[in-house]
């Protein structure tokens, strides 16, 4: 039986699931392939880097060209890096296949929010505290991401971050008495079926789903990199600035980043300010990880999830799997209920 909501009501979907725009992870390949299945896919834009952002997006508009899946497909950016260089909004906004949602996260998106919606696109907001809400809202936002700690890569910093199973209700509450036409999707933590029915029963109408589609055969991330995740268990990541240092990227101080705690990133942990004031020799073991695909040094980009991979299997049949475990769930506690 499928699972309606109302996600997949307004956004025409088969499943109530959009996978989460992971920058340099996310290409064309896998947001096609989560449209073709039924979920809504995106394109991990990230730092707006237009060169990638062709290529990626191309792949994917080729993929779904004259298809229905071309409906469920759209792209995500940095919003701090738009500030910055907006040049790739700019380009996939104007393509013959333009987005149907612009995926906006980490910074005001009421700059963006006209041009997004003269292209036709949805907005949609990624949140990390409340009081972001009614900026998202104000921005025209059809639907908002209340995203917690446990999301791997950019979150809020680890001593503010949110609890999903706290946060998404909490917005939900916010929104049904303040903006009520609002969608709002979880985010952080959901690798299966039994986190996509909790979100339904906390007030969301779907997931937004990152670290257990990272493990899936489309994504771009190198083999050795999933085989990481496939071993790791939830507690081998951690939440801090220090593979932001490592890779140069000037995240505002209100933000850091979730990867498995690999042996340099062990080596930093509790030396973040002596790593900033002279990062040369802690960047060149990085490059050089990186470079080798090495992934004791180089950053494999999971949340606290990744204790729920187990294979690495096509974006197809994770999305399915979730689905089929997420209606047993909610059926058995439906049953439940009348016992």
């Amino acid at each position: 039986m499928a699972i309606e909501t109302r996600l997949t009501r307004e956004w025409g979907l088969d499943l109530p699931i959009m996978l989460a725009p992971m920058a340099l992870a996310g290409g064309g390949e896998l947001a096609a392939a989560c449209a073709e299945a039924g979920a809504f896919g995106l394109v991990g834009g990230g730092y707006g880097e237009l060169d990638w952002t062709r290529r990626e997006w191309g792949l994917a508009t080729q993929r779904l060209a004259n298809t229905a899946a071309a409906q469920r497909v759209g792209c995500g950016f940095i919003t701090w890096k738009l500030d910055q260089d907006a040049s790739a909004l700019d380009w996939v906004l104007d393509q013959p296949l333009a987005p149907k949602a612009v995926f906006l996260s980490f910074g005001d998106p009421r700059p963006y929010a006209a041009r997004i919606a003269a292209s036709g696109a949805r907005l949609v907001c990624q949140v990390q505290r409340l009081d972001q809400v009614p900026q998202a809202v104000e921005a025209g936002a059809a639907l908002i991401v209340a995203q917690g700690g446990a999301a791997g890569g950019h979150g809020a910093a680890a001593a503010t971050a949110r609890s999903t199973m706290v946060f998404v209700p909490e917005v939900a509450d916010w929104l049904a008495a303040n903006a009520p036409q609002v969608l709002l999707l979880g985010a952080g933590g959901i690798a299966d079926g039994r986190g996509l029915a909790a979100l339904l029963m906390l007030g969301a109408d779907g997931a937004l789903i990152g670290s257990r589609l990272w493990a899936s055969a489309e994504a771009l991330p190198a083999a050795a990199a999933k085989a990481q995740a496939v071993a790791a268990d939830g507690d081998a990541t951690a939440r801090s600035p220090i593979f932001d240092v490592l890779r140069r990227k000037d995240w505002p101080a209100e933000y850091d980043f979730r990867a498995l705690r690999n042996a340099l990133h062990r080596e930093w942990e509790g030396r973040e300010a002596e790593l900033r004031a002279d990062p040369a020799a802690a960047r060149a073991a990085f490059d050089a990880a990186v470079a080798a695909g090495d992934f004791a040094g180089a950053n494999v980009t999971v949340g606290e999830a990744v204790g729920l991979i187990r294979d690495v299997p096509g974006a197809g049949e994770v999305l399915h799997r979730i689905c089929a475990e997420a209606d047993e769930r909610l059926a058995a506690a439906a049953a439940f209920r009348h016992t």
